[in-house]
């Protein structure tokens, strides 16, 4: 600090005399000190306007952002900084004006004390003595008071002008404004009156500052202000409703928490939202009809479609991510299922009380363990559930180039294509009057609704088809803005040949359409290996989670099977994709025969999937308890 006020505080205290000369009276040079400093700031402060327009544009991709990566705290803010390095933001300008006022304020304190100690000054400035400080001085509590409310017309001024305060709710802006008020008037009452004439100056200046560099500067002509309207202002019934929401997800956790370390276990299966029961499905009931084992299943879902299942050996428990941290590492099961990759990556552990339990990965699908998942996010598991021979490939390649402890693979099927096809073979099928072509993408970053909709649309608007957008759940969550945008657009231009599906109970339109176009999402290979139905993929941009899959020595499946269900496309092909789209509707039964030799040469256990892994979890049971006794 001592070194702060010398290196800072002298010259400072130099450029005080050199107004006092130029002045006479103290006063008055501290005002025009504080002009002065102002001045040569000045560029900073142009800066730090431009620098501000700059994040205020990029609030829509920082939102999107923060949509996408909820709950991927290290990915969020690797991609924010992607954004900002490709975008030319600085956040070191964003926070150099507050770096730079702090130095000078403690120099100014110094600087003045100096003055006041040394002399030879006329303190006296409109009646007040300014070499007091005015706790002793009852006649100059005026300074602090002028002093807090010239910083809360400063705080007026930005909340009304500056770009950034416009993103901040009500409570956010006024709070810090009220902050600073108080921040003001007190250290104007505890130090030299001086500095209270020189803060108070300076508040004014920074208020006139902000109109000249909103005048230069103006966000108007580089953003519409209106479309960035805070929208996320919550009336009071609102926040009690979510205030009583988490009480009751907290009290049913502790509830459910308590039971799930009551119970005896020896088969958990971890669900990390409603929806994923279907990837479990087939071994779960295979399990409860086949043995007498008691299924106990976790999820972080409050509103999990599982607490509707009754059965006397289903129990089902709730734990919020938080609380499930200490669930893992107290885990005592024998047997622990899910479909969560990052096993000891992340925060989530294998069990710290119980070391010999047997982890089981069971994917989402049929796509690549090494390009669609983090490096080493199955490295910790026992056990993992294969489709077919990419995975088993895939594995064995992984271990052999890190040099990992053999796995255990149990080559049991898909299980999720068994329940799929056996409604397929329910439904009803008749021919439709006009091909329905189903339009059904991924909800990673460039799926095909932000990447190239618009001129995969313009490829078939002159086409005679019903078309059926069918967004990725996910994609409806995050993005509703973006759902309302598109349907908003294109119901005009199509009407009743364009339907945009939102609620998914039935998967009737997918397996009823005659074609599936998609990007990197799975649903084509379900579609296809169902239907027996040719896809259309759209190569846009790769979603890529492992930068080293090319390590490996095995060619991921979600390429090479790209062209053996259909055809590929670039974005800016599909002006030709209405052609494309007749070719392979005419073509349905070579496709058939594709698909075909696909799944017998390459998959494992079609429609059996529920014995081969259900029988697993069995035997595998039953021979810890044969070890135990």
């Amino acid at each position: 600090m001592y070194i702060i006020e010398t290196l800072i505080g002298t010259p400072l205290g130099a450029l005080i005399d050199f107004c006092y000369e130029l002045t006479g009276n103290f006063g008055l040079c501290i005002i025009l000190f504080t002009f002065l400093v102002k001045i040569i700031l000045f560029p900073i402060s142009l800066m730090s306007q431009k620098n501000s327009i700059k994040l205020f544009k990029l609030q829509p991709a920082l939102e999107d952002i923060k949509a996408r990566y909820s709950g991927e705290f290290n990915e969020m803010l690797k991609e924010q900084k992607a954004l900002y390095k490709r975008e030319k933001y600085s956040t070191l300008k964003a926070t150099l004006p507050l770096l730079i006022q702090i130095p000078i304020i403690i120099g100014v304190v110094r600087a003045v004390s100096g003055s006041v100690e040394n002399g030879g000054y006329d303190f006296i400035f409109c009646g007040l003595d300014l070499s007091v400080i005015p706790t002793i001085n009852s006649a100059l509590v005026i300074i602090p008071l002028l002093s807090a409310l010239s910083a809360l017309l400063m705080c007026f001024v930005q909340n009304a002008l500056n770009p950034l305060t416009k993103m901040q709710g009500f409570l956010a802006k006024w709070g810090t404004a009220g902050f600073l008020t108080i921040f003001s008037g007190y250290f104007a009452f505890v130090l030299e009156a001086g500095f209270g004439l020189f803060w108070i100056t300076g508040n004014l200046l920074g208020a006139l500052i902000t109109i000249i560099c909103t005048l230069i500067y103006n966000p108007k002509k580089y953003v519409d202000l209106s479309s960035y309207s805070v929208s996320t202002k919550r009336t009071k019934e609102d926040r009690a409703a979510a205030k009583e929401r988490k009480r009751i997800e907290k009290l049913r956790e502790k509830e459910d928490v308590k039971r799930f370390f009551s119970n005896q276990k020896q088969l958990v299966f971890y669900s990390e939202a409603s929806g994923f029961y279907k990837y479990f499905q087939v071994y779960i009931e295979y399990i409860l009809e086949n043995s007498d084992i008691t299924v106990h299943y976790l999820t972080s879902d409050i509103n999990d479609q599982v607490f509707d299942i009754k059965h006397p050996r289903f129990e089902t428990y709730y734990c919020g991510a938080n609380g499930l941290i200490t669930v893992f590492m107290k885990m005592d099961a024998d047997v622990v299922a899910m479909t969560m990759p990052d096993l000891e990556v992340y925060h989530y552990k294998r069990s710290l009380v119980k070391k010999d339990i047997e982890y089981i990965y069971i994917d989402h699908g049929m796509g690549s363990f090494n390009l669609m998942l983090r490096k080493g996010a199955l490295d910790s598991f026992d056990t993992i559930f294969c489709y077919g021979k990419n995975h088993n490939e895939e594995i064995r390649a992984m271990e052999e180039v890190y040099k990992l402890a053999e796995k255990k693979l149990v080559n049991v099927g898909f299980g999720l294509l068994d329940i799929i096809s056996e409604r397929y073979n329910k439904l009803e099928k008749t021919e439709n009057l006009k091909p329905q072509i189903l339009i059904a993408p991924s909800w990673q970053k460039d799926n095909i609704l932000e990447y190239c909709l618009d001129e995969l649309m313009e490829g078939l608007l002159s086409d005679d088809y019903k078309l059926i957008i069918r967004p990725h759940p996910e994609f409806i969550k995050r993005f509703p803005l973006k759902m309302k945008q598109i349907f908003n657009k294109y119901e005009a231009q199509l009407g009743e040949r364009l339907e945009i599906q939102t609620d998914f109970s039935s998967n009737s339109t997918v397996y009823l359409s005659d074609l599936i176009i998609t990007d990197w999402s799975s649903i084509a290979l379900e579609f296809s290996l169902t239907t027996k139905k040719p896809s259309l993929f759209i190569n846009t941009p790769m979603k890529v989670m492992n930068p080293e899959w090319q390590k490996i020595n095995v060619e991921p499946m979600d390429l090479w099977i790209r062209d053996m269900l259909g055809v590929s496309l670039a974005p800016d092909e599909l002006f030709g994709a209405g052609e494309v789209i007749g070719k392979l509707l005419g073509n349905k039964e070579e496709y058939r025969n594709k698909i075909d030799k696909l799944i017998n040469d390459y998959m494992y256990n079609i429609g059996e999937a529920a014995h081969f892994g259900g029988n697993y979890i069995i035997e595998q049971i039953k021979e810890l308890d044969k070890n135990e006794n």
